[in-house]
């Protein structure tokens, strides 16, 4: 088997053009297999240099490759099974700041770069007073943004075509306003004077984005098989759903620069992420929400499965549906195929995904995916959704541990003040009563969801039902 290097392998070279902050699983198999599908079908013709945002990281692995790996992308596409393997040869080298500052710098001086692109945490996007303009490189993410751009103003003389477009893939709301703001912030701290804070506001964009796809990593229990199969012997293949989601909120001017629509990408330029954001969380953390209690407490495991069950799969497909998308404001036939992908990535034969994964942290996911749907359904409707209120019963049940009927222990997982809330409501052994307690509870909701007409009533008639027929027969009862 040949170690994998551009020596044995036939790899493009193209002009570096984009800085990318983070090595990590996501985007190698979302990011940098996009900028290779637009290289090659959309004549793109460009390269990334990666950069280690962070002291400890997988650098040394890339360059030990010469930059590249497998992408190994697995699911269904359009009822399809796909396995495919594809080489990804876009990345040109990988720079650690910490121990390569001086050449981590220069990249602001190569005339050609174009675009920043970053994936370093949630927590990644963050102000660090501490953060000095001399550090060698400044520790926080926004930091070593900031002193390179700061070069790259100095470099250029403040020539205004020599700006950045700056795309953020943290999994942030508004994650570009988040980031501008704090540029500006080290613009203040290290007084970089109105200059350069114009070059940077004229010249550069920093562009929110939602990004989606599940990246389940290295496939450790198939990596065997792979390099056998490849006859390389790749370290770095990184495994991957076929879907694939990018939403950038900027102008039909960047759009054209970035032309992913050319090489057949899911990759939207839009006015606002926001209906988008609204649509992911509503249409695929919402179901995922309520299906895995109720799944779960009807014997089934897996989330596949539970779309597969006859009953709990009519489930799944009512709340998705007939419910949930009732309530979002996007063309109906754009939700409907949104829903429809949903579907097909819960389904994927290749991945395992346990219910109970899902289930931690049951209510505040329930606050943020699932009630402002409720309320929205009440509003338009005149009634409640049964799904969704069957949901939050599954929750609360779920919550009452103890043991399934198969014998599977019950172990929920919350914060502690919710567990003990949930744990003395239950000892009273009064349904009325934990309904109440649940829906009081504003430490959860920010409100006393009791207000909701008929809510109560409703969730204590499901707890009712479940404890007597059981879960399996009580969703049959919404069908």
């Amino acid at each position: 088997m040949k170690p994998l290097n551009r020596t044995t392998a036939r790899a493009n070279k193209y002009p570096e053009r984009i800085i990318q902050f983070g090595e990590g699983n996501f985007l190698r198999a979302f990011v940098d297999w996009i900028i290779y599908n637009m290289d090659q079908k959309a004549d793109f013709n460009s390269s990334v240099v990666v950069v280690q945002p962070i002291d400890k990281g997988m650098v040394d692995m890339l360059n030990g490759q010469d930059c590249l790996y497998h992408v190994n992308l697995q699911g269904l596409d359009k009822g399809q099974v796909v396995n495919s393997l594809t080489m990804i040869d876009v990345i040109s080298r990988a720079l650690n700041p910490y121990t390569q500052n001086e050449e981590f710098m220069k990249l602001a001086d190569q005339p050609e770069m174009r675009f920043v692109i970053s994936n370093t945490t949630e927590a990644g996007i963050a102000f660090d007073p501490t953060c000095k303009l001399e550090d060698a490189p400044a520790s926080s993410y926004p930091g070593k943004l900031t002193q390179l751009l700061y070069r790259r103003y100095k470099t250029f003389n403040g020539d205004m075509s020599k700006g950045l477009i700056i795309f953020p893939c943290e999994l942030i709301f508004l994650n570009g306003h988040k980031l501008k703001e704090t540029i500006y912030q080290y613009i203040e701290l290290w007084n970089l004077g109105d200059g350069f804070k114009k070059w940077f506001e004229e010249a550069c964009g920093v562009y929110a984005t939602l990004v989606d796809r599940i990246v389940p990593g290295f496939p450790r229990k198939d990596i065997a098989a792979i390099k056998e199969k490849l006859q390389y012997d790749d370290n770095l293949v990184v495994q991957a759903e076929i879907f694939h989601l990018w939403v950038i909120e900027a102008p039909e001017s960047v759009a054209k620069e970035f032309p992913a629509d050319k090489a057949g990408l899911n990759v939207l330029f839009v006015p606002s992420e926001a209906p988008y954001h609204e649509r992911k969380v509503t249409l695929l953390n919402g179901p995922h929400t309520v299906l895995s209690p109720v799944a779960y407490l009807s014997g089934i495991n897996i989330v596949r499965d539970a779309c597969q069950h006859e009953v709990i799969g009519k489930y799944i497909h009512k709340v998705m549906f007939d419910e949930l998308m009732e309530t979002l404001n996007l063309p109906k036939d754009e939700l409907k195929k949104f829903a429809e992908d949903v579907l097909e990535r819960f389904n994927n034969p290749f991945v395992d995904h346990q219910v109970t994964s899902i289930m931690l942290n049951s209510f505040p996911k329930y606050q943020t995916r699932d009630l402002p749907g409720l309320k929205v359904y009440l509003e338009r409707k005149g009634e409640l959704p049964k799904g969704l209120v069957l949901g939050l019963a599954a929750i609360i049940t779920y919550y009452k541990g103890g043991v399934r009927a198969d014998g599977a222990e019950i172990v929920p997982n919350d914060a502690p003040e919710i567990m003990q809330l949930l744990k003395d409501l239950w000892a009273t052994g009064c349904t009325k009563k934990v309904a109440e307690g649940v829906l009081a509870a504003e430490s959860i909701w920010g409100e006393n969801l009791n207000n909701i007409p008929g809510l109560t009533d409703a969730v204590k008639g499901y707890l009712d039902s479940i404890q007597e027929k059981g879960m399996l027969e009580t969703v049959k009862t919404i069908l």
